[in-house]
């Protein structure tokens, strides 16, 4: 996740899209260069809800006689936010797929796979970030959850952000952060000189904004000082303050947070942001429905419908046949059509009264870019059955983030606020709830890129879409062919 894999799309990994699923008992070997990148990242499972497990983190560290843009830390900690399932997920979404309704959640949330202290069967699964006093520690922190972006903060105790989706920023400090699914961050912890106690807790809970259900739950861990033998502290853990966090629907403290991330913008690390556009895209995200088959009873969000979701109207229909290699050998080769709108086909008020007619058509279609073209996308969410926060994750490539606001889009107006000095570069944003966001990106990747909204019930009801980015003229601008043992349907 988030890997460029320049050249490489045959290890980018998502089912149907890049390659066939691994069948039971078979291996593929994911060959890739890291080119440019630094910092932290993660690999997870790419088919239907297996990611809930499968996952861990990929520390990239700089090149041999680089160093950091700041301080060497003492220590290096990563910290996965996960969750704990008491039903298999495959169950929940089956399940979901078949009613039409919204899926069931998670029981737990958990610090590198435990749930803490807070939850009544888990007082002693409890993840510890051990420090010594005045010693200045690096999070590398992920979030790897299914359905929800999450805020953390740790007890007592501030963080300066110095890295998001493995590109620096200029550091600040804060008091807590906050991370879509797929999103990764590094924060600088510098412990207490003389802490008034040994323990502190670290939490995090969710930022949800729709109208769905949610793990409405905290997960706590502990951050413990070492002191020398003999010190007078409290070393209890009774008694200890949960740190507090912004409120769940606090959609003013996630704005107020993404808009001080920005680039260094240094020498050393430019932000390469393209000034100039050669193809300009307006997607529509968000929730709609599809009607209810004939003679089957669905709990969608109105009578005799299913939930979907879609990219300017269109539900995804995921593939039988890997993409990129229909794109390679045939050019789509009846696998996918090329026509995905570059504009909402019916446009409307999209934060404003919704529309009578909810439902959403279907299709596997693309968007298809020449190679090194550069690209402007507004990413439009929609209160179609609520507005609500999407992350998008761009496969294959970093965007900066050029602007965001609440309400429609303004073609007119809000171009002239964007920033294009030091916007922050990532490869997962979080449209805003009831907002918009403009990314920019030079497609100089050739291949078949998926771009899907991190939550993945949203993937699930069809929020995703590809683009197909033609080769170069030149040799080292084109696609190899697939290795041999890539996974066959």
């Amino acid at each position: 996740h988030g890997i460029r894999q320049l050249l490489s799309g045959w290890a980018d990994g998502p089912a149907y899209l890049t390659q066939c699923p691994i069948q039971a008992g078979q291996t593929y070997a994911y060959n890739f260069t890291i080119v440019g990148q630094r910092g932290t990242l993660f690999w997870h499972a790419h088919i239907s809800w297996l990611r809930a497990t499968l996952y861990g983190a990929v520390v990239i560290l700089p090149s041999k006689n680089s160093s950091y843009p700041f301080r060497k830390p003492h220590k290096e900690v990563p910290i996965i936010f996960g969750e704990w399932w008491n039903t298999d997920t495959e169950s929940v979404i089956n399940q979901a797929m078949q009613t039409g309704g919204g899926p069931n959640v998670s029981d737990a949330y958990t610090f590198n796979g435990l749930p803490g202290p807070l939850y009544n069967c888990s007082s002693n699964d409890v993840y510890k970030v051990r420090v010594k006093p005045g010693k200045t520690y690096l999070l590398r922190i992920i979030n790897a959850a299914l359905n929800d972006d999450l805020f953390f903060r740790i007890s007592d105790h501030s963080l300066a952000v110095v890295e998001v989706d493995a590109t620096y920023v200029k550091p600040f400090k804060t008091e807590f952060i906050v991370l879509t699914p797929g999103q990764t961050t590094n924060v600088l912890l510098r412990a207490k000189r003389n802490p008034a106690s040994t323990t502190f807790l670290m939490a995090a809970r969710p930022y949800a904004t729709g109208a769905a259900t949610f793990d409405n739950t905290t997960v706590a861990g502990i951050l413990e000082y070492s002191l020398p033998k003999g010190s007078h502290v409290n070393n209890s853990v009774a008694g200890v303050q949960i740190p507090l966090l912004p409120p769940i629907n606090g959609t003013g403290f996630v704005s107020n947070f993404s808009r001080r991330l920005r680039s260094l913008a240094s020498a050393q690390f430019p932000a390469a942001v393209p000034k100039t556009v050669d193809r300009n895209f307006f997607f529509t995200i968000g929730l709609g429905t599809n009607p209810c088959p004939v003679n089957q009873t669905c709990q969608g969000p109105t009578n005799g419908t299913k939930f979907a979701a879609s990219i300017n109207n269109i539900s995804f229909t995921t593939p039988t046949t890997a993409m990129l290699q229909s794109h390679f050998f045939g050019g789509g080769n009846g696998v996918y059509s090329t026509d995905f709108p570059t504009l909402p086909v019916t446009p409307f008020n999209y934060t404003g009264s919704p529309p009578n007619n909810s439902n959403v058509a279907s299709g596997t279609k693309v968007a298809v870019l020449p190679f090194n073209a550069t690209v402007e996308l507004v990413l439009q969410d929609t209160g179609i059955l609520g507005t609500e926060s999407h992350p998008m994750h761009l496969h294959g490539f970093n965007f900066f983030v050029v602007g965001e606001g609440f309400g429609n889009f303004d073609p007119k107006n809000d171009p002239q606020k964007f920033n294009l000095v030091d916007p922050v570069e990532r490869n997962t944003v979080g449209v805003p709830s009831g907002g918009w966001t403009a990314i920019r990106f030079r497609a100089d990747n050739p291949g078949v890129w998926f771009m899907h909204c991190h939550i993945e019930a949203h993937m699930s009801w069809g929020l995703k879409m590809a683009w197909v980015v033609a080769d170069g003229n030149q040799p080292n601008q084109k696609l190899p062919p697939p290795p041999a043992d890539l996974p066959q349907c």
